[in-house]
């Protein structure tokens, strides 16, 4: 078998492996040592080492761990009680006021960590059964919560955005910074669909009544506010100018970032030694299960690349003569597919080293298009992704809340809830190829022009 076909073989194997539900990480390893060793002989094992010390050595990945460590020591905190509190209290006026306390919450939350699971889990406990409770209807409820908690891999600081820029080495602190808009776009076409379903069709979101509602003097409403809500988004304004500022790299605003979530915790009189060995031990789990996706796709790109497989799909793409914009719409349809079976990380870190090598081929011939653009590329498919999460079969926010719910829900009313928000999230992505100063305004605001 040439060394070519080894390469396309490994492709096809490793999309069967994930499939039958083999470890990615080790999957990606073996079939890398493999099939290298078959096509290359013993210089895999050099390919190998230099691999796993090419990403062990990158910097910016030190932020991985310190930003989960940060969300699970505000989540573990129970902080995220007191801030849907706060919220509930302050939208208690709005039609389907539940819901949007939820999305408001989830949004806040999503900026402080890039934990999607800890988002949906906590909003499922928290908002979903008050929710239900106020006479909402279950799909409705089940979409609030679930599109609510996905925004933390799009919106900053995103572990996601940190893999891209990784990958396709592109500035963290600009990905962020080019994100911040994108994301709150998204949540603010999340805020006008809950308000208007919610106003055109009061059944599924019922007002509470006045005589229902939490009434606070004004003293008691600045209390809650000042401790639920002010505390947690002053502690991500300072972690993300810090960052967007170019007074701390990525890293550094990351343990920053985690010294507040403990400053934090220990404000609220909540921050003990088993809290602290729990989320120590939950970062390391999730940060583990990151680093080796990292090593094993970096060995499985590398010897796909010296297989020639790499040249062969470049040679066929090249061979269509694709405009950039119509290549990087299929690039994008192909991400949004590939969402459904398979979740962001799996996307980020093997399937962008097959997309990116094509992009910047097309850079060259057109290097001032908006479609050749890996910064933009990125924070579409960033946007993207998010839909990963809302749909079936791998929809994995919508295990979280089941997880939760228990015999509340069914998976399938949840998916049908989930539907609306996923329709919402490839509007958002037309919204950002029409206006792409969305992406590029706060970026060359704060560093300079991106070089389009």
């Amino acid at each position: 078998m040439s060394p070519e076909a080894l390469g396309l073989t490994m492709i096809a194997l490793l999309v069967v492996a994930i499939m039958i539900g083999f470890p990615t990480a080790f999957t990606l390893m073996a079939l890398g040592i493999v099939f290298g060793f078959m096509g290359i002989g013993f210089v895999v094992f050099d390919l190998v080492v230099q691999r796993t010390f090419f990403v062990m050595q990158n910097d910016v990945l030190v932020a991985i761990p310190l930003f989960l460590f940060m969300g699970y020591i505000i989540e573990r905190a129970g902080i995220l009680d007191e801030l849907f509190h706060a919220v509930q209290v302050m939208f208690g006026w709005v039609p389907g006021s539940l819901a949007v306390a939820t999305l408001a919450t989830g949004t806040i939350f999503a900026t402080a960590t890039g934990i999607v699971g800890a988002s949906v889990t906590l909003l499922g406990l928290l908002a979903f059964p008050a929710m239900l409770k106020a006479g909402y209807n279950k799909q409705f409820a089940a979409g609030a919560v679930t599109a609510s908690g996905t925004l933390g891999i799009l919106i900053p600081p995103s572990v996601l955005l940190i893999l891209y820029g990784f990958v396709a080495g592109v500035s963290v602190p600009r990905l962020y910074a080019g994100a911040f808009f994108p994301g709150f776009m998204l949540s603010a076409l999340y805020f006008g669909y809950i308000i208007i379903r919610a106003g055109m069709n009061p059944k599924i979101a019922p007002r509470i009544p006045a005589e229902l509602r939490e009434h606070l003097t004004p003293g008691q409403m600045a209390f809650l506010i000042l401790r639920g809500f002010v505390p947690i988004v002053s502690l991500i304004l300072f972690v993300l100018g810090a960052i967007f500022f170019g007074f701390a790299t990525a890293s550094e605003g990351a343990a920053l970032g985690a010294l507040g979530g403990l400053l934090l915790a220990a404000g609220h009189r909540r921050l003990s030694f088993g809290m602290l060995r729990e989320s120590v031990f939950l970062t390391i789990r999730t940060a583990a299960m990151v680093g080796w996706l990292l090593v094993g796709s970096s060995i499985f790109a590398a010897v796909f690349a010296r297989l020639g497989g790499a040249q062969i799909i470049g040679d066929f793409i090249f061979g269509l003569k694709l405009s950039p914009e119509i290549f990087f719409w299929v690039a994008q349809v192909l991400i949004f597919l590939l969402g459904w079976p398979l979740e962001w990380t799996e996307i980020t870190i093997i399937f962008m080293p097959l997309f990116l090598p094509l992009l910047a081929e097309f850079r060259k011939n057109y290097p001032d298009n908006l479609s050749t653009d890996p910064f933009f590329f990125g924070i579409m498919a960033a946007l993207n992704q998010q839909t990963s999460f809302l749909s079936p079969p791998v929809a994995m926010s919508a295990y979280y809340l089941k997880g939760v719910a228990g015999k509340l829900i069914t998976l399938n009313q949840i998916f049908s809830g989930m539907y609306p928000f996923m329709a919402i999230q490839v509007v958002a992505m037309g919204v950002l190829w029409l206006f792409p100063q969305l992406a590029y305004f706060l970026p060359t605001l704060v560093y300079g022009s991106s070089g389009r």
